[in-house]
C-alpha cells in the first residue's frame, strides 16, 4: 500500500483489440498528433510493454511501446507514447506506468529503452532523467505540425547481466 492508501487504487492492464478504443481516447485527449493503424498494431505487438493505467477504474494513462530489432538479435524498446489526463498528474501513475517497461527491460535482458521528446517539454525531459535516461541526440524538424519542431533523443541503457564464469 503506497502514501495514504492512493497507490492502491492504480491498476495496469493489457491493450488488445477490444479495448485499443481506450488507448486512441486517451491519445486524443493527450497529444497534438493523431496516431495511425500502425502506431496501434505496433502497440499491441509489443505485448506487456504498452499498458493503460486506470485509477479507481477510470482509464487515465497508458504507455504503449514498440520493439525494434537491433543488429544480431538484440532487442531495444521505444516509447511511443507515455501519458496521464491531467486531473491524474502527480499520483504516481506515470512512474508506474514507466516502471513497469523498465522493469520487462530488465526481465527481458533488453539493453536499451529510448524515445523522443519535444525540446521544449522540460516536464517529460526532468521526469525521464529521474529514471535515468539520458539526452543522446537532438534531431531537428523532427516533428512537421508543432513548434517546436526539434527533439531530444532520450535513451536508457542497461547493463547487460554479468555472465558467471
Amino acid at each position: 500500500m503506497g502514501v495514504g492508501g492512493r497507490e492502491a487504487s492504480i491498476s495496469l492492464d493489457g491493450v488488445r483489440d477490444k479495448n485499443v478504443m481506450q488507448l486512441k481516447k486517451l491519445n486524443t485527449a493527450l497529444f497534438p498528433i493523431r496516431y495511425n493503424d500502425k502506431y496501434y498494431s505496433d502497440a499491441i505487438s509489443s505485448g506487456d510493454f504498452t499498458r493503460l493505467a486506470y485509477y479507481s477504474d477510470i482509464c487515465v494513462g497508458s504507455i504503449a511501446c514498440r520493439l525494434e530489432k537491433k543488429e544480431g538479435r538484440a532487442i531495444r524498446v521505444y516509447i511511443m507514447t507515455l501519458g496521464v489526463l491531467a486531473p491524474y498528474r502527480g499520483l504516481g501513475i506515470g512512474t508506474k506506468l514507466l516502471n513497469h517497461a523498465l522493469d520487462l527491460c530488465v526481465k527481458q535482458g533488453i539493453s536499451e529503452i529510448y524515445l523522443h521528446v519535444q525540446t521544449n517539454n522540460e516536464d517529460a525531459i526532468n521526469f525521464y532523467k529521474k529514471f535515468r535516461f539520458e539526452i543522446t541526440d537532438t534531431i531537428k524538424n523532427y516533428y512537421t505540425n508543432i513548434v517546436p519542431p526539434d527533439c531530444y533523443v532520450l535513451t536508457r541503457s542497461f547493463s547487460p547481466p554479468q555472465t558467471k564464469k
